[in-house]
């Protein structure tokens, strides 16, 4: 049994894609708290091309319930307004600070897990030689 096989079938429909890095190019890190930065290329015909068939499902930090507001806005509401503003709202199902069960992924931190001495090697070399 895999992970595939426990998903329910409604799950299998998400892809949940990470915001700052992989939509958003986040150039500033957090800042000042705004969400500053542009789409990044190839995004919006993505995202647009996957909504065909899967539910697109926004995961970022931004989102988590103890950020302070910003502009007495949630940072769930900033994300928002940035997907409205760069025309991409209308493509997703949620944005959260969770990751819910999902058929994959999209993350521009993630190690691909195959063997824990792969995920060594591919975390040293990226991480350790910084």
């Amino acid at each position: 049994m895999n992970y595939t096989d426990i998903v329910g079938s409604e799950e299998k429909r998400n892809v949940c894609i990470d915001f700052d890095g992989v939509i958003h190019n986040d150039y500033k890190g957090f800042g000042d708290g705004t969400i500053y930065g542009d789409i990044l290329p190839g995004a919006l015909e993505a995202i647009k091309n996957l909504s065909n068939k899967y539910d697109i499902i926004i995961f970022t930090a931004k989102a988590k319930p103890d950020r302070p507001l910003i502009d007495g806005k949630t940072g769930t509401q900033l994300v928002i307004e940035w997907l409205e503003k760069y025309n991409l709202l209308q493509y997703i199902k949620e944005v959260t600070s969770e990751k819910p069960r999902a058929l994959t992924y999209i993350d521009d931190k993630a190690i691909r897990f195959t063997n824990w001495n792969d995920v060594l090697i591919q975390f040293n070399n990226y991480y350790e030689s910084k």
